[in-house]
């Protein structure tokens, strides 16, 4: 169907599956005529994966490559392999994708793994696989946090992420819940997608052209648990919603987003912070993180479950204990106001303010395309091997933009946009 039909009452689920297929393609990614598109999903994920694929043929890809992920299989790894096994990593695959990403094709993620697949395994194996992993994937990570090409990232209801979601419901319930809520978030209702998107980014951008005007040095979180002072880059730029990668290609690097974000300076974040929402890492569920930074580095962590998988991914490399993001999102936000917690990062982060471990945009910083990773480093910008996401927004937390003159300037009151 055209994605411009209006929406007839009752709409069928399969319609809208479409409509999300379709969005991740034109919105998401804004694929160009000859481009390779590489796709990687859950198995679980097969019916949009296929659609994608169709949307990208009907938008002239070249070629689509998808690779299935399978929790099953996962386990399997964790249960019987040898110790020494996990540190290992496809890193011949990763480099593959780093040149296929050079040689501009276009990158796209559905998500949806089980947000507790690993609970209860070995923290060490998980500590070793992830590191093993983040190493192998450094070479693509590189590139996809430089926007070197255009991508994108969307969610698929998955029966163990919808049922982490919805424990009370059956099965077949919290997975027709959950589709309902991604297809809502992701502006697929209504009778011209592609339109609420142009508007969703235009507002988004107009926040970023206000916070780039203040051209603040530094900002303050203050509430429960939390009085954090983030120092912000040399020459730092605000992004949301849409953007251009360096193919000239625009595009929405998530389905859904709410945020707007910008680069931390690495040496320059202080005082304690508290999570506001837990954190699913590759697996293993991280609640109520407390952390201490001195001169930009976590110099002291606790958490209340998963704690040593979080020391583990501290100890990842130097800069895995400092940031590499700090983004801003209302209280308000829709996926905030649907009062649940999903689970996942690209949901989550949606409803919360947060801050990233690790590695840094460079699109973020002016001009930071055509450095290189010293200047970048010059300018404050964070290199890790990780890029990982948590939340220490909700409405009790206050937000101020200081100046370098030391003046404070008020941006956001019990988590709400004041400016």
């Amino acid at each position: 169907m055209n994605i411009k039909a209006e929406r007839r009452s009752g709409s069928s689920s399969d319609q809208r599956l479409d409509r999300l297929a379709e969005i991740a393609v034109r919105v998401g990614l804004g694929l160009a005529p000859g481009q390779e598109l590489v796709m990687t999903a859950p198995i679980e994920a097969l019916p949009l994966a296929r659609l994608v694929a169709e949307h990208a043929y009907k938008a002239g890809a070249s070629l689509v490559t998808t690779l299935f992920a399978d929790d099953a299989a996962t386990l399997m790894r964790f249960r019987h392999a040898s110790r020494e096994s996990f540190e290992h990593a496809p890193a011949w695959l990763f480099e593959g994708m780093a040149a296929a990403f050079r040689s501009g094709a276009a990158r796209l993620a559905i998500v949806g793994e089980d947000p507790a697949l690993l609970a209860g395994q070995d923290a060490e194996k998980v500590a070793t696989a992830n590191r093993a992993r983040s190493k192998a994937y450094l070479p693509a990570l590189e590139l996809i946090a430089a926007f070197a090409t255009n991508w994108t990232i969307v969610a698929a209801a998955t029966p163990a992420w919808a049922r982490t979601v919805f424990p009370q419901a059956s099965e077949d319930e919290a997975v027709a819940r959950l589709w309902e809520l991604i297809f809502s978030a992701s502006r697929v209702d209504g009778p011209d997608p592609i339109a609420a998107w142009a508007a969703h980014n235009q507002a988004l951008q107009a926040r970023t052209h206000l916070l780039n005007e203040r051209r603040f040095a530094a900002l303050r979180f203050r509430g429960p648990g939390t009085d954090l002072q983030v120092g912000l880059a040399e020459g730092h730029e605000w992004a949301g919603g849409s953007t251009t990668a360096k193919n000239g290609i625009v595009c929405n690097a998530n389905i859904p987003t709410e945020e707007v974000f910008t680069t931390p300076h690495k040496d320059r974040v202080e005082g304690v912070v508290t999570s506001t929402k837990p954190l699913s890492y590759q697996g293993t569920l991280i609640e109520e993180i407390s952390v201490r930074f001195a001169a930009g580095a976590i110099v002291e962590a606790n958490a209340r479950t998963g704690e040593e998988v979080l020391r583990k991914v501290l100890e990842t490399d130097e800069g895995a204990r400092r940031l590499g993001e700090v983004a801003l999102v209302p209280y308000s936000s829709p996926i905030s106001r649907s009062g649940l917690l999903f689970y996942s990062t690209l949901f989550d982060e949606n409803a919360a303010s947060h801050i990233a471990l690790g590695q840094s945009y460079s699109k973020c910083i002016r001009g930071g395309d055509a450095m290189s990773p010293d200047e970048l480093a010059g300018h404050g910008a964070n290199r890790s091997l990780i890029h990982i996401d948590w939340m220490i927004g909700s409405a009790e937390i206050d937000l101020d933009g200081l100046g370098r003159d030391g003046r404070s300037e008020p941006l956001m009151k019990k988590g709400e946009w004041v400016v």
